[in-house]
């Protein structure tokens, strides 16, 4: 054999041995990042479903292959302002993160906490309406998931549930967020950050009113530069104009901010916010499903977002009168369902189940608030054969909610007085 052979033959050898190292160093790599992951997800609370709890889906939403192609997942920002309030308090938030499984595109639909819905049921199997919200401290997590699926036709099986001081450390450990804000929200967010300051025992600097305070208030006056503790106050203001409805698109502009940050965040900063937040943490997903969830949040991009219902009345004068409560009406509660797959799932035909048409005329046979409160815009979401209209030109049809409880909201408790019609 000549020299010319054995010397190719030889750098034949060096090149192929070069590559086994390389693919051997990159497997090292690998195993290594899925050690440290799988590590430190030890440190999240893992809940399971008790028997007793299982996920509820309504019937015609089973096997349904439009949701079939989304994952869909509830997101919780939990209430709690005492140690001694156990594992559930009110869910402060709720957020449905809807990822299309084909194209990534992650879509957010906030629910408004103080709709009025079927929440519960009595012990004779009546429904029990009040505040979506009182959901959650009914039955945590699982019957707020619930109170979702049968009352907007959704297949949500998995959920996260955070407290503020959670928010709070992801915001620190990004660098903090730059927001646009007007006068009252900066005055409301320094209001709020004496009281979530104290929950979370992070510090913040009140940001400066500008003097004299401008003729409109609600004007974005500058950008600026918040901590944990003054994003986590910024997503709880609710005292402006906008109520609810802006705290929830102020919720969505914080989550999409974040997550945009960390997308760009590097293994260290990521490291920190597994470290310091994983244990704040509450999910039903197992380790596997987060993992694979994690692994293609690079590839996902968010969407648009909306809040629920997009069509209802609200105002203590209009509705405590005929539910008891303070409250956001759907109108109706079936055309807004429609709306919502249409938004989620690209549905223009959906129909909603037996189960929320039957909710969405108990609704407008109780409060008098029917089609004619459905916005212009989405009128053509009324069927000619919908019954669901207002109780003074209704016809008075029976369903099958024959008796109901609602709320009487206990400003500091939200206790629950279920009393049946």
């Amino acid at each position: 054999m000549s020299k010319m052979k054995k010397k190719k033959r030889h750098l034949g050898r060096k090149i192929l041995f070069g590559f086994e190292i390389l693919v051997l160093v990159l497997l090292v790599g690998v195993l290594f990042l899925y050690t440290q992951i799988n590590k430190r997800m030890d440190k999240l609370n893992f809940v399971q479903t008790e028997n007793d709890q299982e996920v509820q889906i309504n019937e015609t939403v089973a096997g349904s292959e439009v949701l079939s192609g989304y994952t869909n997942i509830a997101l919780f920002g939990v209430d709690k302002r005492s140690e001694d309030e156990g594992l559930y308090g009110n869910s402060d938030t709720a957020i449905i993160a809807s990822i299309n499984n084909d194209t990534k595109e992650v879509r957010l639909v906030s629910l408004y906490r103080d709709t009025y819905m079927r929440v519960d049921e009595d012990e004779y199997g009546n429904g029990i309406y009040n505040k979506c919200n009182s959901a959650y401290l009914r039955g945590g997590p699982v019957q707020a998931i619930n109170m979702m699926n049968t009352n907007m036709d959704l297949d949500i099986q998995n959920y996260v549930s955070v407290d503020f001081s959670a928010m709070a450390t992801v915001v620190d450990c990004l660098g903090g967020l730059d927001i646009p804000m007007s006068y009252e929200e900066i005055e409301h967010m320094n209001n709020h950050c004496v009281e979530t300051s104290e929950q979370t025992g992070m510090d913040y600097t009140p940001i400066e009113k500008p003097d004299p305070a401008p003729d409109d208030q609600s004007q974005i006056i500058g950008t600026y530069h918040l901590n944990g503790v003054q994003v986590t106050a910024y997503c709880r203001i609710r005292q402006t104009a906008s109520g609810d409805q802006g705290r929830t698109e102020r919720q969505r502009l914080v989550l999409n901010m974040l997550a945009d940050k960390a997308k760009s965040a590097n293994f260290s900063t990521l490291s920190d916010i597994v470290d310091q937040v994983f244990p704040l943490i509450q999910t039903n997903f197992s380790k596997s499903e987060l993992i694979r969830l994690g692994t293609s949040i690079l590839t996902y991009n968010m969407g648009e977002n909306t809040g629920f219902p997009v069509d209802y009345v609200m105002g203590a004068d209009r509705t405590e009168p005929v539910t008891g409560l303070d409250c956001i009406i759907p109108t109706t509660l079936e055309t807004n369902v429609k709306y919502l797959h249409e938004f989620l799932f690209s549905d223009e035909d959906y129909q909603p189940s037996e189960t929320v048409t039957v909710r969405s005329d108990f609704i407008v046979d109780r409060t008098g608030f029917g089609e004619s409160y459905v916005a212009d815009e989405r009128k053509y979401l009324l069927d000619d054969n919908s019954s669901s209209s207002d109780s003074s030109e209704s016809s008075g049809g029976e369903t099958s909610e024959d008796s109901y409880g609602y709320g009487t909201e206990e400003e500091s408790s939200y206790d629950i007085q279920d009393e049946t019609y």
